[in-house]
């Protein structure tokens, strides 16, 4: 890089001469600058073997500058028939050596390139790798031991694939690590390590995650952008925003979860991105399988199944998931079916066409919420006989894969979603009030179909005489919701039909449709100030046209209950905005395992007509809500010191106009126009006021036993520490001013062991999480209510879990008993389906499982 330096000043000068003149003089500068930049490129050669003396064929070599993110050579390298393989033109000076194949560990060690040949270790001449098999023949300690040295920083890289993270706060979750209960997706396991979150535990099997974090709202992930290998999985990103659809995690392979920095590369939200990473196919084997079978408390019976291989170009990877239960309360059984299929096509020595199919059904009994005063007396009641919810989820991605040049990648990704969520039941805001089986049923019924087009850009240069790395993109998004609100039947089954003839006067009545557009430019560039230090600053670009079409009938009765007036009014609403979103990254290495990050970055966060217009006895929404805006700051120091792998951070949310909830009289418009209070009193959800959210996150993992040693013991332990403080600086609301926010627990710890020797591996984990509000008014819990279980604090709780895994040849059995302790406990107040009411978490339950693989 200093040679062309040197002569691009020299290339300046001799431009202003007419060396055409002086034939001498322009012979002897061609010759200086050949010989010159013919002496500063240099090749490397070497050989690649196997710990048995074999040389290996297919082995994967890559070289990188030792402080820059990219590639050296124009093409793919690997190893030939012998196990050689051979680069030219390269520059002079240091740069690091990796080679990765999938039956083997890999490795990467720093190589001088010199005029005479590469220097490296002591070799002089030729370079020669000796690769340790990672067979099934090892130990699962052994196996997990290269697994820890790939993520035990547990963060994202700064440049991974078309994506940048430089400077922001990104966490890893390598599923493969874990010994936890994957078979009912235990989200306290399995989210163990990512700091801060907060969990809604009202699922029984895992069918649905709720998690949010830093005061925002858990239900149903609706404060992330939510992904699968980079596509959106949620209902509608703009306009109803939530996942009820999440892959089983005996089918994931990592998560990457990046925080409130994520809003400039996919979308606005103020929680970030939740990406689910699932298996690629394996390039190593025609065909390989997997089955899994767990069985468990209150009749849970999952039964998982994958495959996976490589034919020619075509390489395919998919799993199967069956999962039933009776659930640990009356009226709680579920049934869920999932499929995902993905076919790899080799299109080109760098380049790849990726299809993806999802599938999911499940219909779940909802046994409904309880009072405080239920929920004291004991968790296996319900009064709820009636209620259903069925989710049918249908998911398409293709995906175009390309390494233009060795500086240039190119992702061109298209997903459809097709996909539909019913709900019936009897909800009313008197949650001990017992169901009337012979009135109709409350019908709700979502459709959901939008397509989402991303483009991805990602260049690698040098500015001057340091790397740099652009990403520009663009995204085409465009949803067609459908809401229907209306009477179901009054029988007890799961029917989901409309039976307006049956019940014409039936008080919640509307139908819409929620078209929305959404056009978004975006783009991040890495300066790299120094040989530790590098800036990233973003922007995006949005265009939203949200608009909702439809109508809504109004009903007055008498005292009696006999309707007295029927009136249907059209609603149709567009609401246009375009906005301009910034931020920045700083990242610096105060040593090469140690990094010092910070990242400003504006959030927004677009309001749902679908909230607006959904009658729900147990709230009311403001017709005028608004869009919520604000910025998330994050302060950081992550890396690993020997045995002691951590990632502290301080950060700071600021809410303009948040949305959120407080208790009020309920009101409507009367016959006259005027607004009036009906006598009861509801949530009431709307602009609540800005708000200031800070706190500090910890996650601290430290290996009693190196890795380096050759003892078969594994003992690990890890910290996730979450304090968080928060206010309501200004309200036009009485009584919200000075308030906490709601979903903010003031201490949030999750902690535990991994432990293991030779093929028996185990883990024990401790959640704890403090007094939390459920609404903006602070209402304190009161045990002794037995009307509405909407209403009130959630109370501290912690939770103890452990499981242990055992593996011999190619069979793995796998038990354990979540919530050890059996602590009776809720996490959830819900306003409307599951309830309402208070949603208990399971009680203590136990699995246990097996696994085979199989390879050919």
């Amino acid at each position: 890089m200093k040679e062309l330096g040197v002569w691009s000043e020299g290339l300046w000068i001799i431009g202003y001469l007419d060396l055409s003149k002086y034939p001498i003089i322009l012979s002897c500068c061609l010759f200086l600058f050949t010989s010159t930049i013919l002496s500063a490129q240099a090749s490397l050669s070497g050989q690649v073997f196997n710990t048995e003396g074999i040389p290996q064929e297919g082995v994967e070599i890559l070289l990188t500058p030792v402080d820059a993110p990219r590639l050296l050579h124009q093409e793919l390298i690997f190893t030939d028939g012998e196990g050689r393989f051979l680069i030219t033109d390269l520059p002079l000076g240091p740069v690091r050596l990796y080679s990765r194949h999938p039956d083997f560990i890999s490795t990467d060690r720093l190589v001088e390139l010199r005029a005479d040949g590469p220097r490296s270790e002591g070799i002089p001449a030729e370079v020669q790798i000796i690769l340790t098999p990672l067979s099934y023949n090892l130990t699962a300690v052994e196996v997990n031991s290269e697994r820890d040295r790939q993520y035990d920083l547990l963060r994202l890289r700064a440049v991974e694939g078309t994506a940048i993270y430089a400077g922001k706060k990104t966490e890893v979750v390598d599923l493969s690590r874990l010994t936890i209960n994957r078979a009912a997706n235990n989200p306290r396991q399995v989210y163990g390590t990512v700091a801060g979150l907060n969990i809604y535990e009202s699922d029984d099997a895992g069918l649905q995650l709720s998690i949010g974090g830093r005061g925002l709202d858990p239900n149903r992930t609706a404060s992330f952008n939510v992904r699968q290998n980079g596509y959106d999985i949620s209902a509608d990103v703009l306009g109803y925003p939530e996942s009820y659809y999440s892959p089983p995690a005996e089918g994931i392979e990592r998560i990457q979860v990046v925080r409130g920095a994520a809003s400039l590369q996919y979308g606005t939200q103020f929680g970030g991105l939740l990406n689910f990473v699932l298996p690629s196919p394996d390039p190593n084997r025609r065909i390989g399988a997997r089955l899994r079978q767990t069985v468990g408390s209150y009749g849970l019976l999952n039964t998982f199944a994958s495959f996976t291989g490589t034919s020619g170009k075509l390489g395919y990877y998919g799993h199967a998931n069956y999962k039933r239960g009776d659930g640990f309360r009356p009226n709680s059984e579920y049934e869920s079916k999932h499929v995902y299929l993905r076919l790899d096509w080799a299109t080109g020595r760098n380049s790849r066409l990726v299809g993806e199919l999802t599938w999911l059904d499940y219909l779940a009994q909802q046994a409904g919420g309880l009072t405080d005063a239920e929920f004291e007396r004991g968790i296996n009641f319900s009064n709820r006989s009636r209620n259903w919810f069925a989710v049918d989820w249908q998911l398409y991605a293709l995906r175009f894969e390309s390494q233009l040049a060795a500086t240039t990648d190119l992702t061109v990704q298209l997903s459809v979603l097709n996909a539909s969520r019913k709900a019936v039941g009897f909800r009313t805001n008197r949650v001990s009030q017992v169901d009337d089986v012979t009135a109709p049923r409350d019908l709700l019924i979502g459709e959901f179909a939008n397509l989402s087009l991303e483009t991805r850009l990602l260049h690698r240069y040098e500015l001057g005489t340091r790397p740099a790395v652009l990403l520009v993109g663009a995204k085409v998004y465009r949803a067609n919701n459908q809401a229907l609100q209306g009477p179901g039947t009054n029988g007890a089954g799961a029917d989901f039909s409309l039976a307006t003839s049956e019940f014409p006067a039936y008080p919640n009545q509307s139908a819409f449709d929620f078209p929305n557009f959404n056009l978004a430019f975006f783009a991040e560039h890495i300066f790299y100030l120094s040989e530790k230090t590098s800036l990233t600053p973003g922007l995006r670009l949005e265009v939203i046209d949200t608009r909702s079409e439809g109508s809504f009938r109004r009903i007055d009765f008498d005292l009696v209950g006999n309707p007295i007036r029927d009136e249907t009014f059209a609603d149709n609403r567009e609401f246009q905005r375009s906005f301009l979103l910034a931020g920045i990254g700083l990242s610096h290495r105060l040593s090469p395992e140690v990094e010092l990050y910070a990242n400003a970055s504006q959030n927004y966060r677009s309001v749902t007509f679908n909230d607006i217009r959904i009658v729900n006895p147990s709230f009311q929404v403001d017709p005028d809500i608004d869009d919520e805006r604000g910025y998330t700051l994050d302060l950081g120091l992550r890396g690993k010191q020997g045995r002691l792998a951590f990632d502290l951070t301080a950060y700071t949310l600021r809410y303009q106009q948040r949305l959120g909830e407080v208790l009020r009289p309920e009101t409507r418009i009367n016959a006259e126009g005027e607004e009036v209070e009906t006598g009861r009193i509801v949530r009431f959800r709307g602009n609540i006021g800005d708000a200031l959210i800070y706190g500090m996150e910890s996650l601290t993992q430290y290996d009693f036993i190196p890795q380096s040693d050759s003892s078969q013991f594994r003992l690990q332990a890890f910290v996730n520490l979450a304090y968080a403080n928060s206010t309501y600086l200004e309200s036009a609301i009485a009584g919200v001013e000075g308030r906490e926010v709601e979903f903010i627990p003031r201490w949030n710890l999750r902690t535990g062991l991994r432990f293991g020797y030779r093929n028996l591996l185990g883990s024990i984990q401790y959640s704890f999480l403090s007094e939390q509000f459920t609404d903006a008014s602070n209402a304190p819990r009161n045990p002794l209510d037995n009307v509405s279980g909407i209403v009130g604090s959630i109370p501290a709780y912690g939770v103890l879990d452990f499981s242990l895994s055992y593996r011999l040849g190619r069979f793995q059995l796998e038990g354990g008993i979540n919530n050890l302790l059996d602590r009776q406990y809720f996490t959830r107040r819900a306003t409307g389906y599951p309830g309402p009411g208070i949603i208990p978490a399971l009680p203590q339950t136990w699995y246990l499982g097996v696994e085979i693989q199989l390879a050919q």
